[in-house]
C-alpha cells in the first residue's frame, strides 16, 4: 500500500497520520478518509449500514478508528512470528555452541564444553 493516501482539508492522509487518530472520531473526518459525501455518510450511519462501527452518543456519531484502519487496510506492523524451537527432552535445555546444539541439564554453557 502507499504511504500516501489523499488528503482532508489539506491535511496528507498518510499511514502515519491514520494510525495517530484517536480511539473515535467523527463521522465527517470518517467519511473523508473513506471518501464518502456527508449526506450518504450520515445516511449511512443513521441506518446501521455503515462500513464501520459506528457509536451514536447523543446526537452525535462517532466511527472506530481500529475498525476504520482495518477497512482501510492501514494497521500497526505486526512482527514475524518467531518460530517454535522443536522439542526437547524433559529437563533439558538446548545450548548452541559453535554451531551445533547440544543439550545442557542446567541450562547453561558450561555443560557444552564438557560434552565434547
Amino acid at each position: 500500500m502507499a504511504e500516501e493516501l489523499g488528503a482532508i482539508d489539506g491535511v496528507t492522509l498518510t499511514r502515519r497520520y491514520l494510525m495517530a487518530l484517536p480511539p473515535t472520531v467523527d463521522l465527517q473526518t470518517a467519511n473523508r478518509v473513506l471518501s464518502i459525501g456527508r449526506t450518504t455518510g450520515y445516511g449511512l450511519a443513521k441506518r446501521g449500514e455503515y462500513p464501520c462501527k459506528v457509536l451514536k452518543l447523543g446526537n452525535a456519531y462517532r466511527v472506530v478508528t481500529a475498525d476504520l484502519q482495518r477497512l482501510v487496510a492501514v494497521e500497526d506492523a505486526v512482527e514475524a512470528p518467531v518460530p517454535a524451537a522443536p522439542p526437547l527432552e524433559r529437563g533439558k535445555a538446548a545450548v548452541a555452541h559453535e554451531g551445533t546444539t547440544r543439550h545442557c541439564c542446567c541450562h547453561c554453557r558450561c555443560c557444552s564444553s564438557r560434552d565434547s
